[in-house]
C-alpha cells in the first residue's frame, strides 16, 4: 500500500466515523428533545390509593395515558390526603393546583346542588341508562354547562355499577328504625332519610371505617361488595342493605382543568379523554365481576346478612324521594333543565329496560 492510498483509507475511515458519530447524534437529538418535551400533570383523587373500584380505576386512567401517548405525557397520581384532602380536589382542579382528578360528582352537592345528578339520584337511571342519557339524550352538554363557571371540564371515567343500600349495625325492621339514625349517605339519597328521620353525616371515604367503628356513625353505605368489603365494614356492621335506591349509578367523575385540556394538542387531548371513556365499560364489567365474589365472601365467610329494605320503607323512600327531586328542580333554571332531561331519559329508557332486562332476567331464573 502506497503513502497516498493509506492516507485516503485513514481519511476515509475518519469520515465514516463521524458520520456515523453525526448520525447517532441525529438520532439521539429527537429523543433527549422528546424527553425534555415530556408533559407532567397531576391527578389528584377522592379515593384511598388503589382502593378497589375507584381507586385502581383513576390509577389504571394515569397509566393509559401515559401508555397510548408512548410516553410524551405521564400523570402522576395523587391519592386521597397526599397533596389535597379527599374533597378538596373539585377546588384544586378549578385553581390549576392539579391538572385534573377522580372522584363523583355527588360530593359537590353544597357547592353546585345539580351536580349529584351526574353521580346518581334517589330510584335513577342505572348504569347503561345513564350512558345513554350523557352521551345521546344531552346529558354532557347540561353538565359541561353546570361546571364551566368553575373552569372545569367533567367527563364519566368509570362505574363502580348498581350500588348496595348500605351497613347498619342494628336492623331496619320499619320507619322508626330510621329515627335519629346516624348515616353516612351523601346526593339526594341523604336528604331523604334526613326527611324520615335519620341524620346525614358528611365524610370522605378514608374516614368511614373508623366513624363506624367508633359510633360517629350508626351505618354508612359506599359502593358494592368488592370496595366495601376492602374498606373493612363487614367486621363493625353485619347487616348489608339492599336495594341501593339512592345510587342506581356509580359514575365516577374525571374533572380537567379547562385551560389545561385546552392546552394539549389535539392527539394527546384525545388520548386523555377516550382514555377516560374506555374506563367505564372496564370499570364497569370489572365491579360486576368483583362485586359477585366478594358478595359471596361476606355471606359465606364474614357472616353478613343481606336484608332487602322492608316494602313500607322502600314506599316511603320512594314517595318522599320524588318530594325531593320536584323541589330541587325548582331550585334555579339549570337544576330544573338538568332534572328535566333526566326524568326525560328515565321515561324513554325505562319501559325497555324493563321488557329487555327484567322480562328476561325473571324468564331466565325460572
Amino acid at each position: 500500500m502506497n503513502k497516498t492510498s493509506g492516507q485516503r483509507t485513514h481519511v476515509n475511515r475518519r469520515a465514516l466515523l463521524g458520520a456515523t458519530a453525526a448520525g447517532a447524534a441525529g438520532l439521539a437529538a429527537p429523543a433527549v428533545a422528546q424527553e425534555q418535551a415530556t408533559l407532567e400533570w397531576k391527578l389528584v383523587t377522592s379515593w384511598p390509593k388503589n382502593l378497589p373500584g375507584p381507586g385502581i380505576t383513576a390509577q389504571r386512567i394515569a397509566d393509559q395515558i401515559e401508555l397510548m401517548s408512548g410516553g410524551r405525557m405521564r400523570v402522576r397520581l395523587f391519592a386521597a390526603g397526599e397533596l389535597v384532602p379527599a374533597l378538596g380536589v373539585f377546588d384544586a382542579v378549578s385553581a390549576g393546583t392539579a391538572q385534573m382528578a377522580h372522584t363523583a360528582s355527588f360530593f359537590w352537592q353544597g357547592k353546585i346542588p345539580a351536580s349529584v345528578y351526574f353521580t346518581a339520584v334517589p330510584f335513577g337511571l342505572l348504569p347503561h341508562e345513564h350512558i345513554a342519557w350523557i352521551e345521546q339524550g344531552g346529558g354532557q352538554a347540561l353538565w359541561d354547562e353546570l361546571y364551566a363557571p368553575f373552569g372545569l371540564k367533567p367527563v364519566m371515567a368509570g362505574n363502580t355499577g348498581v350500588q348496595m343500600g348500605g351497613w347498619y349495625k342494628r336492623e331496619i325492621a320499619g320507619l322508626n328504625d330510621l329515627k335519629g339514625l346516624k348515616i353516612r349517605m351523601p346526593g339526594l339519597g341523604g336528604e331523604v332519610m334526613r326527611r324520615l328521620g335519620a341524620t346525614p353525616v358528611s365524610l370522605p371515604p378514608g374516614e368511614l371505617f373508623q366513624a363506624l367503628q367508633s359510633g360517629v356513625l350508626d351505618a354508612t353505605e359506599f359502593l358494592g361488595p368488592w370496595s366495601d368489603r376492602a374498606m373493612g365494614f363487614q367486621k363493625v356492621a353485619h347487616n348489608y342493605y339492599s336495594p341501593g335506591f339512592h345510587e342506581p349509578n356509580g359514575t365516577g367523575e374525571a374533572l380537567f382543568n379547562t385551560t389545561a385540556l385546552d392546552g394539549l394538542p389535539e392527539d394527546l387531548r384525545a388520548i386523555v379523554l377516550d382514555a377516560c371513556r374506555a374506563e367505564n365499560g372496564r370499570a364497569l364489567a370489572e365491579s360486576d365481576w368483583q362485586n359477585a365474589g366478594s358478595l359471596k365472601l361476606l355471606q359465606e365467610e364474614d357472616g353478613v346478612t343481606v336484608r332487602p329494605y322492608p316494602e313500607p320503607v322502600l314506599a316511603a323512600l320512594r314517595e318522599t324521594a320524588a318530594d325531593v327531586l320536584a323541589e330541587f328542580a325548582e331550585r334555579d333554571p339549570l337544576a330544573g333543565r338538568i332534572q328535566e332531561s333526566h326524568q326525560a331519559a328515565r321515561e324513554r329508557l325505562a319501559p325497555w329496560s324493563s321488557i329487555a332486562m327484567r322480562n328476561f332476567m325473571s324468564a331466565r331464573d325460572g
